[in-house]
């Protein structure tokens, strides 16, 4: 779940709607990428979608954000999750179970990280070797990915001047839901994506919290 401070409470945004922002933005791209990478973007969050149906909450309501959850939980919904792509797209699988790994290998001193690391290196070999891919382009979509998920973060969290690693952008705020990014590096002359959230007041369950159809405009640098 990403959680956002706002005035009088928070926003929040499921994982799987933030990676469908991810995914639009993927189509956009230019060039754009295959079917299969898009796909990815669209589903590298798929470990979570169960647990954000009830995530785990602060004594105040809140919910548990990704980056406050207990390193067991978030190693076995990240282990789970390839699995869960392999009946739709096993190149979907192997980039997200790469995209996994390469948020996990700063954190590789671990016991548990370095038993996940293996595991997910092994099937990624199982699924090159049976796809036989380019690792090289396998790579290259892996970090094609990794870059779409960190602007889908920074649009939804609301980061500004922030410099995407791999793609070599900078988006930078413009107002309410409005980012400029440059280089710019979408097909289109504008672009608008959108996901899904709730906007949760101090004292509201969330179960109680109305949706909110969010939407973020992009323009050229």
């Amino acid at each position: 779940m990403l959680v956002r401070e706002e005035a009088g409470g928070f926003l929040v945004i499921g994982q799987a709607s933030h990676a469908w922002l991810s995914g639009q933005l993927a189509r956009a791209w230019s060039p754009q990428p295959s079917e299969e990478v898009c796909l990815a973007a669209e589903q590298h969050d798929v470990g979570m979608a169960e647990w954000d149906l009830a995530p785990r909450l602060h004594p105040d309501g809140r919910p548990v954000a990704f980056t406050e959850m207990e390193l067991d939980e978030h190693l076995a919904l990240w282990s789970a999750a390839p699995d869960k792509l392999l009946t739709q797209s096993a190149y979907a699988a192997l980039l997200v179970s790469m995209h996994g790994c390469a948020l996990y290998e700063r954190r590789g001193s671990i016991d548990a990280v370095r038993a996940y690391l293996d595991r997910e290196r092994a099937r990624q070999e199982r699924l090159i070797a049976a796809l036989g891919a380019d690792p090289q382009e396998v790579a290259r979509d892996q970090r094609l990915v990794a870059a779409w998920d960190a602007m889908s973060l920074a649009l939804c969290l609301g980061w500004d001047d922030y410099e995407v690693d791999h793609v070599d952008v900078t988006l930078s705020q413009l107002g309410e839901a409005r980012f400029r990014a440059a280089p710019w590096p979408f097909a289109a002359d504008r672009l608008v994506v959108r996901c899904e959230g709730r906007r949760l007041a101090e004292g509201t369950a969330l179960a109680d919290a109305a949706l909110e159809r969010l939407e973020f405009a992009l323009v050229p640098g």
